[in-house]
């Protein structure tokens, strides 16, 4: 056994994983119904105008403005109505004095109109050709302009922006088919064990099923990563070195069990024989027997093997660090202040994960053992207790992060 004798605070384990961050530079092209949530490499910029000529803002009647100065509801002015412009169509006739044309939302404005009066503010009988305007309109009314949305030239998104609904509208609006974006970090997940089985596959004695492997790849994938799992490796430090170099063409690699003091726990074997340590143990609660180093420049994150301390850690730890790989925003996940429904006692020098769920406005601890996944998946979210808080007492407002 090799206990951890000197931890680190979580603010410094987070800080010493991120400066060893560095954002991926590989750029790829994809089709633009797959580029939401990517992050843009290359600035997009409209080759024409959107739109690409005036057109009718609302249904009703393209005119000259002229022609209705002075219309009101008792002295309507009218107008010959010469033809019907439909979404999709091109008018054909020029709009002179007196003369008018019906047309869609979205139509392309006629020679010779300036404005469109709404529907509701005319009057037609039937198939007559004359129409009745109620309401004055004045130059521009209700035209969109061309150009008005998007001119030509104009950048759409810039490098480094996330593209999200609206941008993937924008470049759709531009005519863009595809978008150059950041390539997404690969993380190997190398899950170590003896006892490890594939889920699907009947139990021997001793024997659990991987848990790690899946959460963790939920983790990646949710935040900008390609998760890239390994056949899981037993208990053998030349197996594992095996398995570890097999992973290292990858952008990262994060490891679950073996990093704690016991003698099948190799990770930081490995770490020392392979490459550097950044740190091994972290003042954090779950969560405490995680290491970090790199190996040939390739960052290696040793997680605990319980389930509860490995994934709160790849909230705390492998999210940050991945976020920055991905070139993606810091994570602000959503929160809520609640009143806690009784008294947490923490362990003072170590910064707590708790997991809480939400109850009649009320957050109710819902952690029971680091062992077990439920702490996590029959809760809404965690509240964070730092390292020089001893108790939370019942009714004290906390930041519930939601998960």
């Amino acid at each position: 056994m090799r206990p951890i004798r000197d931890t680190i605070a979580l603010d410094k384990a987070r800080q010493l994983i991120l400066d060893a961050a560095v954002p991926v530079d590989r750029v790829e092209r994809v089709p633009l119904p797959e580029a939401d949530g990517r992050v843009v490499a290359v600035e997009i910029a409209s080759a024409g105008d959107v739109p690409p000529f005036d057109r009718a803002a609302m249904d009703g009647y393209a005119v000259r403005a002229e022609d209705t100065f002075g219309a009101g509801r008792h002295a309507p002015k009218t107008l010959e109505c010469i033809e019907k412009v439909l979404t999709g169509g091109v008018p054909t006739r020029e709009v002179g004095p007196g003369q008018c044309a019906e047309i869609a939302t979205g139509a392309p404005m006629p020679r010779g109109a300036d404005a469109v009066v709404m529907v509701e503010e005319t009057e037609r009988a039937g198939d007559d050709a004359d129409v009745q305007v109620f309401t004055p309109v004045y130059p521009k009314q209700n035209v969109g302009r061309r150009g008005a949305d998007i001119a030509t030239g104009q950048t759409i998104t810039r490098p480094g922006d996330v593209m999200n609904p609206a941008r993937v509208g924008a470049a759709a609006a531009a005519g863009v088919a595809e978008v150059a974006v950041y390539a997404k970090p690969r993380i190997a997940i190398l899950s170590t064990g003896n006892e490890i089985v594939e889920p699907g596959r009947p139990l021997g004695p001793g024997q659990i099923y991987d848990i790690n492997r899946f959460t963790l790849a939920a983790v990646i994938a949710r935040h900008g990563g390609i998760p890239v799992p390994a056949p899981a490796a037993p208990d053998d430090i030349d197996e594992l070195g095996t398995a570890v170099d097999a992973c290292l063409a990858e952008d990262m690699v994060v490891f679950s069990g073996g990093s704690s003091v016991g003698e099948r726990d190799l990770i930081l074997d490995v770490l020392q024989r392979k490459g550097t340590v950044a740190f091994h143990g972290v003042a954090v609660k779950p969560g405490k027997p995680t290491v970090f180093g790199l190996i040939g420049g390739t960052p290696v994150l040793g997680m605990p093997g319980y389930p509860t301390s490995c994934l709160s850690n790849a909230y705390l730890l492998l999210v940050p660090f991945l976020r920055r790989l991905a070139r993606l925003p810091d994570y602000q996940p959503q929160s809520l202040h609640l009143p806690v429904s009784q008294r947490i006692v923490s362990t003072t020098g170590r910064h707590q994960f708790y997991t809480v769920r939400i109850v009649d406005g009320l957050a109710v601890p819902a952690f029971k053992q680091s062992g077990d996944i439920t702490s996590m998946s029959l809760a809404d979210g965690y509240i964070e207790i730092p390292a020089e808080t001893d108790i939370v007492e019942k009714g004290e407002v906390v930041e519930v992060r939601l998960f």
